[in-house]
């Protein structure tokens, strides 16, 4: 990284959750992320409107090639969609 990491901590809410995925929108209209549900910790049932945190630092963009193969993964499961929805 070209820059020193700056850890942020930040607070959110549970907005949205299934049987894979959290969706959380953070305080202070910083955003909305959405996360497999096995990366969150916690001991308590998910309910919307639980409060969570997080570490969070910058988004690097590490070079200027796209990476063909995961471009590649993307448009197939767009196409894929796209033919399941006609």
């Amino acid at each position: 990284m070209k820059y020193g990491d700056k850890i942020i901590y930040m607070e959110g809410i549970i907005v949205d959750f299934d049987d894979c995925s959290v969706s959380v929108d953070f305080k202070g209209r910083l955003g909305f992320l959405k996360v497999p549900k096995r990366m969150l910790i916690t001991d308590y049932p998910l309910e919307i409107g639980l409060e969570v945190a997080m570490n969070m630092s910058f988004v690097e963009v590490l070079s200027d090639e796209v990476n063909e193969k995961y471009l590649s993964n993307i448009q197939k499961n767009k196409d894929k969609r796209r033919n399941m929805n006609v």
